[in-house]
Order: C-alpha cells, then structure tokens, then sequence
C-alpha cells in the first residue's frame, strides 16, 4: 500500500477516530460522535502518557485507521514488558484493502522497539472476523477474558 503515513495522533484527528470509533454495531451504543470534549480530554490524558500510543494511518491523505498501544511493564514473565493493541478501526471504505494488516505490523514491531516481550489484544466475542484476522496474523486465542463495566 503506497502513500501511507502511521503517525501518532493529534486533537484534528479526533474527529475522524471517533467516527471510525462508532461506525460498527457495538461501538454505535457506546460512542458520542456529536460530543466530542470528552474524547479530547481524554486524548491529553494519552498524550500526557509516555507509555500510550494513540495512532492514525493515513492513506491518501485521509484518516484511514487508529489504534492505541498501551505499554506494560510487568514482574510476570521474568519481569517482561507486554503491550496490548486496542481500538483498532478500519475506515469503511479501506476495510479488504490490507491497511489492517500493516496496523498491527506496525504495531507489533513498535513493540519490538520498546523491548516488550508480548502483545496482546482483545476482541469482541461477537467479532468473528476480526478473530480470524488476528489469527492470521499469528494472535492465539489462548485466553478467556472479563470485564466489569464502572
């Protein structure tokens, strides 16, 4: 994929990410896409971050996909340093085009950079196809994971 651009995320982008954010099912519940002050308060707050990484691709000159890259440092593991990969988003329009792909390329190897001996992820269980290109990507899914809303 030629003219494409993985940089970190700046406030103009906001918009763009929110709206990739809640195009899908899931993400239309939760996401305020008309409201966007609580998603740029929380943009300083990961920028404020050394260990969070809020990224954009862009292809063409258009916000095309984001994802966020958490750092953890950890005594598990011998002491191992893991990421977790989150929010990953496909613009529509670029969805079978293999801008995923280079993503989590992308991210994966920054997590070579920083030293991590792990990446992880999680996906929706409703998100079979998102599992089938994690898996592809060489992701198991070797964990059963749980959340408790706040």
């Amino acid at each position: 994929m030629t003219d494409l651009d993985i940089r970190p995320a700046t406030p103009d982008d906001i918009p763009a990410i929110v709206a990739m954010l809640a195009d899908d099912p899931l993400g239309a519940q939760r996401e305020s896409p008309d409201d966007l002050d609580l998603y740029l308060t929380a943009f300083q707050r990961l920028a404020d971050d050394p260990n969070q990484r809020l990224v954009v691709a862009v292809h063409k000159g258009r916000v095309a996909g984001t994802l966020q890259l958490s750092l953890i440092p950890g005594l598990s593991r011998r002491g191992a340093s893991r990421t977790i990969i989150e929010a990953v988003r496909v613009h529509t329009e670029e969805r079978g085009s293999g801008l995923g792909t280079l993503m989590i390329e992308w991210a994966v190897e920054e997590s070579r950079r920083l030293g991590c001996q792990l990446v992880q992820l999680t996906s929706d269980a409703t998100r079979t196809d998102a599992h089938r290109f994690y898996e592809r990507l060489g992701f198991t899914a070797s964990h059963v994971g749980f959340k408790l809303t706040l």
